[in-house]
């Protein structure tokens, strides 16, 4: 990680690490390959989805129910395609 990272950007990729495998296996690769090059709007995006609960978060994941808005779920869809391709 870059020393250069903003006191938010330390703070999301913090909460990123959640303990969880189900959501690290998405969370980590973005974090450590793509989160600090993402522009503005995405890193927002991200800081908002690691604010959620865990249990939300693997509904969305696991497509059981989608997020509130279409701009969570086209990242998660980014987020899975970077892991699975």
């Amino acid at each position: 990680m870059s020393e250069n990272m903003s006191l938010e950007e330390r703070k999301v990729i913090y909460r990123a690490r959640r303990g969880l495998k189900e959501i690290d296996v998405y969370f980590d690769p973005y974090v450590k390959n793509h989160y600090l090059v993402a522009d503005e709007h995405e890193k927002a995006l991200f800081a908002e989805l690691v604010e959620q609960e865990d249990p939300d978060l693997l509904d969305w994941f696991m497509e059981v129910i989608e997020p509130p808005r279409t701009e969570l779920k086209d990242l998660i869809v980014k987020l899975k395609h970077y892991v699975h391709g």
